[in-house]
């Protein structure tokens, strides 16, 4: 499939960055979500730049780990989860993935053991 629409209608936040922390691409929520710091101008823009401490340590700390990282906020009175998913070319570190997800304040859970 060579058509990405679809990551344009997905209605979760898609922000990718590449393995020095450059954001190289966002989809049309992950714009919308970041509207207030620029939104698609961030495309170019460090990462790093975009977050104020304790979370640029936090950020530092995951890109020095590469490994994935998943928790949940509330913005805007919006549950979300975010998984922060490291992406690889050829076996190499190559950036991150973030995924937010909108999500209800209460999730069914399923043990499918």
């Amino acid at each position: 499939m060579t058509d990405r629409s679809w990551v344009e209608g997905l209605p979760v936040a898609i922000t990718v960055t590449d393995a020095d922390g450059m954001i190289v691409e966002m989809n049309a929520r992950s714009r919308e979500s970041h509207a207030e710091e620029g939104g698609g101008a961030l495309v170019g823009t460090s990462v790093f730049d975009c977050h104020p401490e304790p979370a640029l340590t936090k950020t530092r700390e995951l890109y020095a780990r590469k490994s994935p990282n998943h928790y949940t906020i509330r913005k805007q009175g919006q549950r979300k989860i975010i998984h922060q998913i490291p992406w690889t070319v050829k076996g190499e570190f190559a950036g991150y993935v973030e995924i937010s997800i909108p999500i209800p304040d209460e999730l069914p859970h399923f043990d499918r053991d």
